[in-house]
């Protein structure tokens, strides 16, 4: 029997691992649906931090289908990874914190920005700047690309003969001085090339730990309890069917897994696990609410920039809109292939402080069934408008490259499918110290619980929440 049973070893499982095996009394098990970082098919594809390893030959990525808009109605495959190291292990490496302002905003006890702020510190080391608030001894690199060429160095040319301010350094923010609108470089947690992610950063080093284990091709079926104590998971793994019993359990499945596992347990909306044939064990508000960054996608005839991430630098206004100039076409980006014309460089347009929200059910008792995703981006007029306007700065900054009219797509961030708030807040399916409502022994940690979603990339501070997690489990 473990101290700890920790189900997913992405960004936050892999932070929570090692913090907590650090005391050699505590015994951890991880559990792993995806593949060890020592498999063949994986180590080059999690290090390589100038492609994504997302084409339909991964080892790596999990799909999901997502319903983006309802009228008309737009599907799209959603990407998470399948690997130690979770979708840290396959990103673009953008490691931009959240803002001051959003941390505060959450208004919770222990998680205002002076709280979270050491953590941010702890986590990095940052490459190009010292002193507050960067923190320069922590196991992920973090640095940003000094001189830009092809599409980034035109896309920043443009923005800067726009009138946007140049921001020397995205992730400055203080409380007293947040990081104002204008186009910066993208602190990258991509050192020369090679992707430092929490899996490669924090949990493989620590994986010789004797109080440390590590399952990896392991699937979990659902949380066991007795009565109204989480006491382990029931998981397949390659030896077949087994039950793995803990003292405390912690789902760090990312935002579609956490949820989706929590509900095939009985714990979500008594009305959607009732509607799948689940037994209600408590009504919580489990994917109800989920919320993601909404972007529209502009292709341009800029030249693609080889040899480098897929992000290199962004433009953010007063309005909560990121414009990324994104280096090379998708397929380019994805498979590596440059022998595609149509295969462009794009702006996305992203919108970073959307109100629409979306929603993740249950299709099935089934665990080997997908769940229902559908973020409902066309159901905030507000939003619509937002992006309208993002869209035609981006066109005051590409002119005529521009190849067509925009279209939907989506920045792959969910967050918020198991919120975490004030024990008087009915929306909340954790509390502030990431505990499950009704239940003992059981916490979530991973982007499930963001009370709201950042205005910036959120995986950075997924990671911090980890790392600041870690602390209330032990």
């Amino acid at each position: 029997m473990a101290d700890v049973l920790i189900i997913g070893a992405g960004s936050a499982g892999s932070v929570l691992a090692e913090r907590l095996s650090v005391d050699e009394r505590c015994h951890v098990i991880v559990v792993e649906s995806g593949p060890a970082p020592t498999d063949p098919r994986v180590r080059d594809q999690i290090t390589d931090g100038l492609r994504l390893p997302l084409g339909q030959a991964s080892a790596v990525a999990r799909r999901y289908t997502a319903v983006l808009t309802e009228d008309p109605r737009r599907s799209v495959q959603i990407m998470r990874g399948a690997v130690v190291g979770g979708s840290g292990a396959i990103n673009g490496g953008y490691f931009c914190r959240a803002l001051p302002a959003d941390i505060d905003g959450w208004a919770l006890p222990g998680w205002a920005w002076a709280d979270v702020l050491p953590h941010f510190k702890a986590i990095e080391r940052d490459l190009d700047f010292e002193g507050e608030p960067h923190g320069t001894a922590g196991p992920i690199t973090v640095r940003r690309v000094a001189e830009f060429d092809g599409c980034t160095a035109a896309f920043v040319r443009s923005a800067r003969e726009a009138g946007f301010a140049w921001v020397e350094d995205l992730n400055g923010s203080t409380r007293q001085r947040t990081v104002p609108p204008g186009v910066g470089a993208v602190p990258l947690n991509i050192d020369r090339g090679t992707r430092v992610g929490p899996g490669g950063a924090f949990l493989e080093p620590a994986m010789h730990r004797p109080n440390l284990t590590v399952l990896t091709d392991t699937r979990v079926g659902r949380i066991r309890f007795d009565g109204r104590r989480a006491v382990g998971a029931d998981v397949v793994g390659p030896d077949g069917l087994a039950t793995l019993r803990a003292d405390r359990v912690v789902l760090c499945a990312g935002a579609i897994g956490s949820a989706h596992l929590l509900m095939l347990s009985g714990i979500g909306p008594a009305a959607v696990l009732r509607a799948a044939g689940v037994p209600v064990a408590v009504d919580l508000p489990v994917g109800v609410d989920t919320v993601d960054h909404p972007e529209w996608v502009l292709p341009v005839s800029w030249p693609a920039t080889h040899g480098v991430p897929p992000l290199e630098a962004v433009l953010t206004t007063a309005d909560g809109v990121e414009i990324r100039p994104y280096t090379a076409g998708f397929g380019a980006m994805t498979t590596g292939r440059r022998d595609d014309p149509t295969d462009q460089p794009h702006l996305g347009v992203t919108l970073m402080r959307p109100a629409s929200r979306g929603r993740i059910t249950l299709a099935s008792d089934d665990p080997d069934r997908d769940p229902v995703i559908e973020q409902r981006y066309d159901s905030a007029p507000a939003d619509v408008r937002l992006l309208r306007d993002g869209t035609a700065i981006a066109h005051e900054i590409a002119g005529d490259t521009v190849q067509s009219e925009p279209s939907w797509a989506t920045s792959q961030h969910l967050c918020g499918s198991a919120r975490m708030g004030l024990d008087t807040d009915a929306s909340a399916v954790v509390d502030t110290r990431c505990r499950v409502r009704g239940v003992e022994g059981l916490w979530v940690v991973d982007g499930s619980v963001l009370p709201a979603i950042p205005s910036r990339g959120p995986h950075a501070t997924i990671v911090m929440a980890a790392h600041r997690a870690a602390e209330f489990i032990a």
